[in-house]
């Protein structure tokens, strides 16, 4: 077992603010979790930043197994949690509780995450009375993005009172956190002020008692259109670029392999 577990993320709440960064692979799940990361979370946002997709939607068990099974290989400390995809969770209990006990048996993550709020309760109890972690998702539902119409921020006005019956009914069903994504900051202090269980905020504020952001994003990998949310630590993108760059051209140049990187005869 991991060093952060479950019950170490929810006795956090009011003590210390909870990191969590989104990775995919071995390699980075690695590196991160020599970072004082508390949860590395396998995000299905993977659709878009590793496979390509323009959306969640498309993203399966498969592809969720396999990087989860990546990730876990490469944390030692890092609670790992994966996010279930898009229909292997709603459409029935027996479905959701099967499902999610394959990320912990097979792919040996810590805990899931699933989105929204009173329609999947019954799935949340069962999998909770099985004994599997489950984190909520409130806000902007990247799996709902058909029906929200967009990438639009949640929760303003009358909303906001819905999201926080919903956050209380997720509560009660037993998740041990639950993320607030794209959510104006006071209805985000206003839930996280109301819970027993920590707030995990990404486009939600400085409130939250803790934070998620892409690895991607941190490092500066991910080019094009970037939300507001983001916060980007590094410029890697053009650092990559210009090391393989030289590459390219010491090899068209002759210059690469020189007789530093030869087996002598």
């Amino acid at each position: 077992m991991n060093e952060i577990t479950v019950p170490k993320i929810m006795k956090s709440k009011n003590i210390s603010k909870i990191t969590v960064v989104t990775a995919y692979d071995y390699t980075m799940a690695r590196l991160v979790d020599q970072c004082n990361i508390d949860i590395i979370l396998v995000g299905d946002s993977l659709g878009m930043v590793t496979l390509g997709y323009a959306d969640t939607l498309p993203v399966d068990m498969r592809d969720m197994l396999h990087h989860t099974k990546a990730v876990v290989r490469g944390t030692s400390n890092a609670l790992v949690v994966a996010d279930m995809p898009f229909m292997s969770y709603q459409t029935s209990v027996g479905k959701a509780v099967f499902n999610a006990g394959r990320f912990l048996k097979e792919a040996g993550a810590g805990a899931v995450k699933v989105e929204g709020g009173s329609v999947i309760l019954p799935q949340i109890e069962s999998m909770v009375q099985t004994g599997i972690p489950v984190m909520g998702h409130l806000g902007l539902n990247p799996q709902q993005i058909a029906v929200m119409g967009g990438y639009k921020v949640q929760g303003r006005g009358k909303a906001g009172d819905l999201l926080l019956s919903q956050a209380l009914e997720l509560e009660k069903a037993g998740c041990f956190s639950i993320v607030l994504e794209a959510v104006p900051p006071s209805l985000a202090e206003k839930i996280t002020s109301r819970l027993r269980i920590p707030t995990i905020g990404i486009g939600a504020g400085p409130h939250c008692d803790g934070q998620v952001l892409v690895i991607n994003d941190i490092l500066g990998i991910t080019e094009g259109f970037r939300p507001k949310f983001v916060k980007t630590y590094a410029n890697l993108a053009t650092e990559i670029k210009k090391a393989v760059s030289s590459y390219s051209a010491e090899v068209r140049d002759s210059v690469f392999p020189g007789p530093d990187h030869c087996y002598k005869d």
